[in-house]
């Protein structure tokens, strides 16, 4: 047994919403085992849990790696596939309790292995970190809805100016579901299911995507043009029919507009159905099929094109407004860990670990 593989996703982002959460599709409620790791910043929640992988992994099941929004080189959860097992941080902002106490989920509470004494000792600076967090996340969701404001007047340029031919849109989408679906039904499995997550998360280093470790070596089609012109709408018709033939789906959504979706994955057809955008503009090679929506778009003049730019350029503005604000809440965090990591006995949480990795590996038997 090899090397297990590796993907990567995330299963919230900071949008235009505030935080919006995938958690509950991290891992279905009958998983074999999900472990739901308490505690506060910097107590060795995302070290537990790449530890744990990095054990796996090594004896060769795959991994996903959940991905946190707040810092993506942390992680919100880990999740064995093969095995049906996750571990999962169930603290602020997503809040997971357990839903099956004892025949499903356990609680894992890193919290027992702090000095109290010491983490009372920086009560003041603690509660001024998490009151400063809490309001530059205000103004960061604040920026990020003005953003998605300037974004709408981008799509609405070619609705409004009846620069899109909707009519042959349509003709499109029913050829790419004739192509990719053809009379297939999914027989196997009369359970529909839909996941929904992000492939791309808007961070404190601006939008990290993680899409190539998603897709893999599957057949794609890459959905490239403008904002506004089509390309969601084409996904989602996507999505439907691939649902409406009994075929599972994972659904990746926009970040700073969750209600889109950006991407979908077809598992049992090795098909991925790909939105071509910042950050993650994917460039055709091989078996790709490119489908291009410009096709479909014609210019109204130069003078609705201006009005057009001038709202690009407002959203990248306040866009980069929101990183900035998203940033610094992170240098904020970075500091209120500092106050929690002197207080852990690692060592036992490093025991603790070993015990949960063991309990993993007598469910492979």
């Amino acid at each position: 047994m090899g090397q297990g593989n590796i993907r990567k996703m995330f299963p919230g982002s900071n949008s235009a919403y505030g935080f919006y959460s995938f958690y509950d599709q991290i891992i279905a409620d009958n998983a074999a085992r999900i472990f739901v790791i308490k505690g506060g910043p910097g107590v060795g929640k995302s070290t537990f849990m790449y530890n744990i992988s990095r054990e796996l992994t090594a004896q060769g099941y795959d991994v996903e790696f959940h991905c946190c929004s707040a810092d993506s080189e942390s992680l919100d959860g880990i999740v064995f596939p093969q095995l049906q097992i996750a571990c999962i941080d169930g603290t602020t902002p997503h809040m997971v309790d357990p839903k099956n106490p004892g025949a499903v989920d356990e609680i894992i509470n890193l919290g027992e292995f702090w000095d109290e004494a010491k983490v009372i000792a920086r009560r003041e600076a603690i509660l001024s970190s998490n009151r400063e967090t809490a309001r530059l996340y205000r103004r960061a969701y604040r920026y990020l809805a003005a953003a998605k404001l300037f974004l709408d007047e981008v799509e609405d340029y070619y609705r409004e100016n009846r620069c899109l031919d909707t009519a042959g849109l349509d003709r499109l989408a029913l050829r790419v579901i004739g192509e990719i679906f053809g009379g297939k039904v999914n027989r196997s499995n009369t359970e529909r299911r839909e996941r929904h997550l992000f492939a791309t998360a808007i961070t404190p280093d601006g939008p990290i995507s993680y899409l190539d470790t998603i897709v893999g070596d599957f057949q794609r089609y890459i959905i490239s043009g403008d904002d506004g012109t089509g390309k969601n709408e084409l996904i989602a018709r996507i999505k439907d029919a691939a649902v409406m033939r009994s075929f599972f789906v994972e659904v990746y959504h926009c970040a700073l507009d969750p209600v889109k979706i950006d991407h979908l994955i077809i598992p049992q057809l090795r098909v991925a159905v790909l939105n071509s955008v910042t950050p993650h503009i994917l460039v055709p090679t091989g078996e790709d099929r490119l489908i291009e929506t410009a096709a479909y778009v014609k210019n109204p003049g130069r003078r609705l094109e201006k009005e057009r730019d001038l709202a690009r350029g407002l959203y990248d503005r306040t866009f980069h407004a929101a990183i900035d604000f998203i940033a610094r809440s992170r240098d904020v965090h970075q500091k209120l860990e500092s106050y929690y990591a002197p207080s852990m006995r690692f060592s036992e949480i490093n025991r603790l670990t070993e015990a949960v990795l063991e309990k993993i590996l007598s469910y492979t038997v």
